[in-house]
């Protein structure tokens, strides 16, 4: 009696113990957490995202997760077409903007394929902006879901003609040109 115990609580737990390992597989496999340090009027912000690394080619909706970001600052957050010279693995490389993106800038909420993080007028676009939540040492960090696809326009496909793409986060329209939180997580479609 004792010796068919153990064994079906032996068996219980390898089951467990393998589920628990084919779990931290998927999630090691199908996300990826890209940090950056940047420095912005005297302050420093460590930002990080979390995004998936992989996608269907036809499409899927994503959940985008961030931290450690200036709540001054707003920014997008979408899939981008990683720019000719940048090297996601080198910030120093990250001094051009990250276009094209799939729906553009999508003020008016059509597309679903990027989402405006902004704290000042977030209300004037209410289906695809929100403000950022509060954070540690008052941080803004963001969850949103975005709608990415292999195709980003009609001659821009990731993976084909040597385009490689990324979920990004980058300065919103009130300061385009401001590369200090574009940070890149590398996706590829299957």
């Amino acid at each position: 009696m004792r010796s068919a115990a153990r064994t079906v609580t032996r068996a219980a737990v390898a089951v467990i113990g393998a589920g628990a390992l084919t779990l931290g597989l998927a999630s090691t496999a199908s996300a990826a957490t890209v940090n950056r340090t940047v420095t912005d009027g005297g302050t420093t912000y460590n930002l990080s995202v979390t995004a998936p690394n992989t996608a269907a080619a036809a499409g899927a909706n994503v959940t985008v997760s961030g931290t450690g970001y200036n709540q001054s600052q707003g920014i997008y957050v979408g899939l981008c077409a990683i720019p000719a010279g940048v090297n996601v693995n080198n910030p120093a490389t990250w001094n051009s903007k990250p276009t094209p993106c799939l729906g553009g800038q999508d003020e008016t909420g059509t597309t679903g394929a990027s989402h405006w993080i902004n704290n000042d007028w977030h209300w004037l676009s209410p289906n695809n902006s929100s403000p950022y939540t509060p954070g540690a040492n008052g941080r803004g960090n963001f969850s949103v879901n975005i709608h990415v696809k292999a195709q980003i326009s009609s001659s821009v496909t990731c993976g084909q003609g040597g385009v490689t793409c990324a979920i990004v986060t980058r300065a919103d329209h009130f300061d385009s040109n401001d590369r200090k939180y574009d940070v890149y997580v590398p996706v590829t479609f299957s």
